[in-house]
């Protein structure tokens, strides 16, 4: 019951922000998967200054980060507390999991690789939740996840942004 009442107040949050029409966040989405991917590109300098010991490598992942912060502003423009750092680690943490999914798709553990496909999913939902205010950070912070997409507040969640955003818009 409790998580139907909870359910039920995502909703009625979904239908304020959507105010009756699905919502356009197809420049917002590829802005984030550009930020995934600059998060990236920061892993990869910092291993690469590290294993080299040049420092170039650490000058351009400053450059690098700049870049990001300035990208991940224009989708996250009101945030409190702790809401700035969650959205970047739930962003970095989706990136790793598609990249290990994939990885194992190519390994040929398609079961394997669903299941991480669905985790980094879980975070991207809990991404945009967190930024269209439909959830708040104490609320992540109780989530519980499970594997199976169609189950918990995480899977909810993920239903609700599916059904509040087409990303198919131009």
């Amino acid at each position: 019951m409790k998580d139907e009442i909870k359910i039920q107040q995502l909703l009625a949050k979904v239908k304020t922000v959507e105010k009756g029409e699905k919502l356009d966040l197809s420049s917002a989405e590829d802005l984030s998967i550009a930020v995934m991917n600059l998060i990236s590109i920061e892993e990869h300098l910092f291993f690469s200054g590290a294993k080299t010991g040049d420092d170039k490598y650490y000058d351009l992942l400053n450059e690098i980060r700049e870049m990001r912060k300035s990208l991940l502003k224009n989708i996250i423009k009101d945030y409190q507390g702790e809401d700035w750092c969650i959205s970047k680690h739930l962003l970095a943490g989706c990136m790793r999991l598609m990249e290990v999914g994939t990885k194992s798709l190519s390994a040929g553990n398609k079961k394997e690789a669903q299941n991480y496909f669905k985790m980094a999913y879980s975070l991207y939902n809990l991404f945009w939740g967190l930024n269209l205010k439909l959830v708040n950070s104490s609320e992540l912070k109780k989530a519980k996840f499970d594997p199976d997409a169609a189950k918990g507040f995480v899977g909810k969640l993920g239903e609700i942004i599916k059904k509040a955003i087409d990303c198919c818009r131009e």
